[in-house]
Formats: structure tokens, C-alpha cells, sequence
């Protein structure tokens, strides 16, 4: 019951404004009656059955064919799971769909959703938020905090109380092939700055945040959803690195904390067992070590970097017995509900430990206003996930986190009686920035790598504007990497000419470029209308660049 009761002060502490600690809210007496006694009478209403019930967050798609609708309607209305996570495409049917079935529930569902960079994340008619990285390099926190305070209040609109986010991961590794843009950074103190902001903009609105993905995601070269990743590093390094976000934000009252599925043999010394099934890692670290009271939600469960190794239900059993609280996306609920049951029928696991993880969950439907449940509108949905404030909000964003990584005071600011060329690298679309920039300056050229390299143009007569553009808008794990092409033309072309380099893409694509004979090198993070119009100004001198560069390069 200990759990229990500071998980309850972590949800009344949470939803103070940026500028307050959580400290400064006072938990009256009152609150802490009504939230305990709907608790208590919930969860004293329950048979065994739908106690551990509440333990499963099942994925529901409305995308899928009939089959797949009939099976999550039997899950929720027969076998009485605990919550579903929205994954695609059409947010109104899913909230059509969500209406129906939380009219059919005993206890309301927690309803989650992948929300990183906002409901676009899963649903393709809502506005899509800048990702982390570029959140990242912003110098005003509160930006991120706005950011996410949208995010939390388009969640809400649609039903969601739970958004999967954020990503705390200290992205060290350039070659990480999952998280890369999702983290703010390589600087662990900024991303816990950014983390903290985000994770307050979310609770202002009271949707719960998961800070994922324990105990630390960064340093990986393989995506857990097709391996299992292993990371060799010593705990003196985990304490210093990975696990500072964790254990900064535990002190912030974080509601939620997501395990990944990766091998730590510092912790775990079973090469088979992620942490999302380590009991050494989830109760002994993060429980015991590292004192953590909030709810514990495994990665996707159907995941191959614990998958591979275990079948689905044996899976569930084994997070749950590890010290998880909830199971997401469980493809094997009724198998793992009777490997729980029996577990806890003869005693393997304590009652006093299935109480622990359903009364915090109750709470947090509680903290949510699940308590008093209401429908959501369908009228104008659409509208209002697509409004006119937040995509100002986003155009303030991209303009904020553009950075200056150089300059040279004899080439910056772009000077209009100087002749420059353009030169576009990579396959993505560049066309607005060439029109805003050959409407600033009227003699600019486009040309290309063979135009250049036939000595036409003079460098003593011309200057360089190199644009590195990809697609970075339809994925987050779009590939950084530059053709040896673009990175051999940046390398060669920059010592014959006075050269600006403006980068459309993530900042890894700098690795492997001598930067040293770069005149001007500005950074925009994402190619997009935004960024194409934006940086314009900085070219000119108009605006000032503000943000800093959130990961380290050169290595």
C-alpha cells in the first residue's frame, strides 16, 4: 500500500503550471478522501479475474479488418482489460469506436497513444509537432513545455489520457537506428531540461506522460523492435549517463516510466532477459535503488527484442513478475492472465503485489477524470486537432531552434552585391528556399556539381550556397547518412569556394565533413516550409540565430 499512497501524491503534485514546482500544490485532505475511496471501492468491486484484467493495454487499430474489431471489443467487454493504445489512421472512427466501448466497460479504459511528436504520430489528419531533437536545440524551455501543453490538450479533445512520451534517451550514438530524432540530445542535462518542460506541459492538462525507455536507450546500434540490443557498459557509466534522466525525473514526480527491451548484463547477467522481463533491473534498480514509486509500463510487448525469445502470455507473466505494472500491447492476454492467476493462487507472487499495480492504476483513471467518465464530441474533431494556434506554435518552434554553428564575419551576412550560387545536395524538395532566396538575392544562380566542376564559374567571382535536403517530414528514422557524393562535393568544393552550408537534416549528417573550411554553417534540423522560409532571415542578418546545437558531431 506504501506504492499505492506515493503514487497517489505523484498524481495530485502533477498539473501545476511550468513556472511552479510540484511541491507548491497543496494535496488537501478532501482530495486525498475522494481519490482513495473511489480506489478502494473500484478495486473492492473486482473479482481476481478482472484485477489482473486491468493489467493489459491491448493495441487497437480501426484500420484493421472486422476480425481484429471483434477481438479488442471481446478483450474489453468479456475479459475486462485495462486500457487500449490507439495506433492508426482515422482518430474519428477511433474515437466513434473508443465512445462505444467505454459505454460497455465496468471501469473506464485508459486510453494511450504514442504522442512524441503529437497525434500525428499515429494519426495522419492532426498536426505534426517538430520532433525532439529539434525541440532539443531550443534555448526557451517553455517552448517545449507549450509544445507539449498542445499535445496534451489535442489528447484530450480525442479521448486519450496516456501519451507514451517523452523519449528521455541520451542519443550518443549516431548510428542508433531507433531513436535518433526522438531524443533531445546527447547532453543529458538538457535532456532532462527538455524532458521536465515536456513532461509538465502534458500533466497541465492531466494527461499522463511515460518517460521511456529505462534504463537508457541511447547507445544502441539495433532497433528493439527487430532484436534485441545489448549494451556492455559498466553501472559506474549507467549511473553517470543513462540513468540520470531517470533518476532526475523520478525526483519531478514523473507518473510513468516505459522499460525497454535491451540486454544489460551489468544488471542482468541472463543474456536472454530484456529489462522489460528483469527483475534485477525493474524491482531491484528501478523500484528498490532507485526508489521510484510511479507506474511501470513495458515497451510494446510484441516487439522482437522480447518476443524472439519468449511466447506471448509467458511474456506478460514474466513482466509482471519482474515488477511491471502495466503490460502494453499484449498479444497474449488470456494466456497471461491464467499464468498470473496461478501464480498468485499458489503464492509465487503476492496478492499485496497485483493490489500495488491495480491500485495505481485506478488512481491514474481517477487522475484522468475517468471517475466521472463523458463521451467525446465528434463534432468538429477534425478542426480542433488541426488548429490555427498550434501551427503558429510550430512556425515559432522551427524559427526558435535554428542554429548558427559558424560564421565568418567576412562572408555573414549574406551581402546582396556579392554573386552566390546555389548548389542543392540529396534527393529532398528545396524549391521554396531557392524562391525566397533568389527573391533576396535577384543574381543568384542554381547550379550543379558538373557545372561546377567544369570551371565555369570563378571563385573569386562567386560564392557558395551549399543545401543539404532529404525528406525528414513522412518519418523520424529517416536516414542521416549523406551520399559519399554530397559529402566529397562539401569537402572539395569548400576549399576552392567561400562556401555558407545550410543543413535541412539532422546534424549527424555532419559526421565525416571537414567543417574547418566552411565559411557560414547553419543548422535547421527539418526540411519544411518553415524551415526553408525562416532561415532566410538568418541569411540576411535580419534574425538572430537562438538555438544550440543538442548533440555532439565531428566523431
Amino acid at each position: 500500500m506504501k506504492n499505492v499512497i506515493s503514487l497517489f501524491c505523484i498524481f495530485l503534485l502533477s498539473g501545476s503550471s511550468y513556472s511552479q514546482k510540484h511541491a507548491d500544490k497543496v494535496i488537501t485532505i478532501n482530495e486525498q478522501k475522494k481519490a482513495s475511496a473511489w480506489v478502494d471501492s473500484t478495486y473492492n468491486s473486482l473479482t481476481l479475474d478482472d484485477k489482473i484484467a486491468q493489467l493489459f493495454i491491448v493495441a487497437a487499430y480501426v484500420n484493421k479488418d472486422s476480425k481484429h474489431i471483434e477481438e479488442v471489443t471481446h478483450l474489453v467487454e468479456k475479459e475486462h482489460i485495462g486500457g487500449l493504445i490507439l495506433m492508426q489512421d482515422d482518430i474519428l472512427k477511433q474515437v466513434r469506436w473508443v465512445n462505444k466501448l467505454q459505454n460497455n466497460v465496468k471501469v473506464p479504459l485508459l486510453i494511450g497513444v504514442d504522442g512524441e511528436w503529437g497525434l500525428a504520430q499515429r494519426f495522419s489528419e492532426t498536426i505534426k509537432f517538430p520532433w525532439a531533437m529539434t525541440l532539443g536545440a531550443l534555448t526557451n524551455d517553455t517552448l517545449v513545455y507549450q509544445v507539449a501543453t498542445k499535445i496534451a490538450k489535442h489528447c484530450k479533445r480525442a479521448g486519450i489520457n496516456w501519451d507514451f512520451a517523452p523519449v528521455v534517451d541520451i542519443n550518443i550514438n549516431p548510428n542508433n537506428p531507433i531513436i535518433g530524432n526522438r531524443s533531445f540530445g546527447s547532453d543529458k542535462y538538457n535532456v532532462v531540461r527538455k524532458a521536465n518542460a515536456y513532461i509538465e506541459g502534458l500533466q497541465s492538462q492531466k494527461i499522463l506522460s511515460s518517460a521511456k525507455h529505462f534504463p537508457g536507450h541511447g547507445d544502441t546500434d539495433v532497433d528493439s523492435h527487430l532484436g534485441m540490443p545489448v549494451l556492455n557498459h559498466s553501472r559506474a557509466r549507467f549511473d553517470s549517463l543513462e540513468l540520470y534522466p531517470f533518476r532526475e525525473l523520478i525526483k519531478k514526480n514523473i507518473e510513468g516510466i516505459m522499460v525497454a527491451h535491451l540486454n544489460v548484463p551489468a544488471y542482468e547477467k541472463n543474456k536472454k532477459i530484456p529489462a522489460s522481463l528483469s527483475y534485477e533491473i525493474i524491482t531491484k534498480l528501478l523500484k528498490e535503488r532507485l526508489g521510484y514509486k510511479g507506474m511501470i509500463i513495458t515497451d510494446a510487448l510484441n516487439m522482437q527484442g522480447v518476443a524472439k525469445n519468449f511466447p506471448f502470455g509467458e511474456m506478460d507473466y514474466l513482466a509482471f513478475k519482474a515488477g511491471n505494472d502495466i503490460l502494453l500491447f499484449s498479444q497474449g492476454v488470456k494466456t497471461g492472465k491464467e499464468k498470473i492467476k496461478d501464480a498468485l493462487v499458489k503464492g509465487e507472487i503476492p496478492m499485496s503485489r497485483l493490489e500495488e499495480s491495480v491500485k495505481k492504476i485506478l488512481f491514474a483513471k481517477y487522475h484522468a477524470g475517468l471517475c466521472n467518465y463523458q463521451p467525446i464530441s465528434e463534432t468538429n474533431l477534425i478542426k480542433d486537432l488541426n488548429d490555427k494556434e498550434s501551427e503558429v506554435l510550430k512556425e515559432k518552434v522551427f524559427t526558435a531552434a535554428l542554429t548558427e554553428l559558424k560564421t565568418d564575419k567576412n562572408h555573414y551576412p549574406l551581402n546582396k552585391k556579392k554573386k552566390y550560387l546555389f548548389l542543392p545536395l540529396e534527393d529532398g524538395d528545396y524549391h521554396l528556399f531557392y524562391r525566397n532566396l533568389k527573391e533576396k538575392y535577384p543574381i543568384l544562380q542554381q547550379v550543379t556539381l558538373e557545372q561546377l566542376s567544369s570551371g565555369k564559374y570563378d571563385s573569386k567571382e562567386f560564392e557558395l550556397i551549399i543545401g543539404i535536403f532529404k525528406d525528414t517530414e513522412t518519418t523520424v528514422y529517416y536516414s542521416h547518412k549523406l551520399s559519399n557524393v554530397s559529402k566529397n562535393a562539401i569537402n572539395s568544393l569548400s576549399k576552392k569556394y567561400s562556401t555558407t552550408l545550410c543543413n535541412f537534416i539532422s546534424p549527424y549528417s555532419l559526421n565525416g565533413i571537414n567543417l574547418d573550411h566552411i565559411k557560414n554553417i547553419f543548422l535547421t534540423y527539418q526540411n519544411n516550409n518553415y524551415t526553408q522560409t525562416s532561415i532566410i532571415n538568418i541569411l540576411d542578418g535580419s534574425l538572430k540565430a537562438q538555438g544550440k546545437i543538442p548533440i555532439t558531431i565531428g566523431k
